[in-house]
């Protein structure tokens, strides 16, 4: 049965796999690769957005780079959809970091994959991840970040950097409480999903969450944030550890998309300052908003993604 938010191309092969992270976590993936194919394949490993699962954005993505010829897998990160780890709905920056690698290390044992030609894409939060593990893993060639957001800056410093270091001190009193009452009650609160109503004075940010997960596209019924919400004192790890900090040292490519009218537009901006090469690459898309990003086709420029990949996986 086919599970996922958008059409199944014809063009590609299916499959269900699983592969194993360092922290002993299972992860469950959706594997798509050309129906014509041929031996050694450059590979691409794709996961985000945050809360979502790989039957949305991230299997879109995996399934329209098959198209084009390459073998490429969608995966459920740590704590999140089908794949393994408890308690549910737990984000780390440094396991999920650890899982874009785990897809690397699955990649590079497939028969039909070509080692010295694997890349990443990774969407919004998981954009962020993707960039951090091509800071550490040199046999990622190639990494594509689509509309990146850096949720250890965003929890640490608030939207817009707006938080300071006594709103930093109040947070973590009260989620160091939550984890207290959590342990007492053999439970675990969580954030919530996006809500029912969208409040009058709501951000932009959340109006633009607000349309896209009340969609068809937007929904199903793993993602948490369709329809639950992250466990709360997950949000001390990314308090505490900021990822990209050594971002200026990814000596291979990188490419950046971001739409021009995406709230969290300045973290790709921003991000892409600090890194070195002419191999790095920051393109912005006119008038899209975040989750144009996610899928819609005639906005996400797969042709450069396709070029971009091709060009730096020689």
């Amino acid at each position: 049965m086919w599970d996922k938010v958008f059409p199944k191309s014809e063009k590609v092969k299916h499959s269900k796999i699983t592969f194993h992270n360092r922290y002993g976590i299972t992860l469950v993936a959706d594997l798509y690769e050309p129906s014509e194919s041929r031996s050694r394949l450059s590979a691409i490993a794709v996961s985000g957005p945050f809360g979502a699962v790989k039957e949305q954005a991230s299997g879109l993505y995996a399934q329209t780079m098959a198209e084009k010829g390459f073998l490429a897998i969608a995966f459920d990160p740590s704590y999140t959809g089908e794949s393994g780890g408890l308690p549910r709905y737990v984000a780390s920056p440094d396991i999920n970091t650890e899982d874009f690698s785990a897809a690397v290390d699955f990649l590079s044992t497939l028969d039909r994959v070509d080692p010295e030609k694997i890349g990443i894409i990774g969407i919004c939060g998981w954009g962020g991840l993707a960039l951090n593990a091509a800071a550490m893993d040199t046999r990622i060639k190639a990494t594509v970040t689509s509309t990146m957001y850096d949720m250890t800056r965003v929890t640490a410093r608030g939207y817009f950097d707006s938080m300071d270091e006594d709103a930093r001190y109040e947070l973590r009193k009260q989620l160091n409480a939550q984890r207290t009452e959590d342990y007492k009650n053999y439970s675990y609160k969580t954030a919530g999903g996006v809500p029912a109503e969208l409040p009058v004075d709501a951000p932009f940010f959340l109006k633009d969450y607000f349309e896209y997960y009340k969609t068809e596209r937007g929904y199903h019924e793993r993602s948490l944030n369709s329809n639950s919400g992250w466990n709360i004192t997950s949000a001390l790890s990314f308090l505490n550890m900021p990822i990209l900090q050594y971002s200026n040292e990814i000596r291979n490519a990188v490419l950046m998309v971001h739409g021009a009218k995406a709230h969290s537009c300045y973290f790709s901006r921003d991000a892409f300052s600090k890194l070195t090469g002419d191999n790095k690459e920051l393109l912005i898309i006119p008038d899209a908003v975040h989750t144009d990003l996610y899928d819609d086709m005639e906005v996400i420029p797969f042709d450069k993604l396709d070029d971009f990949f091709t060009e730096n996986m020689k």
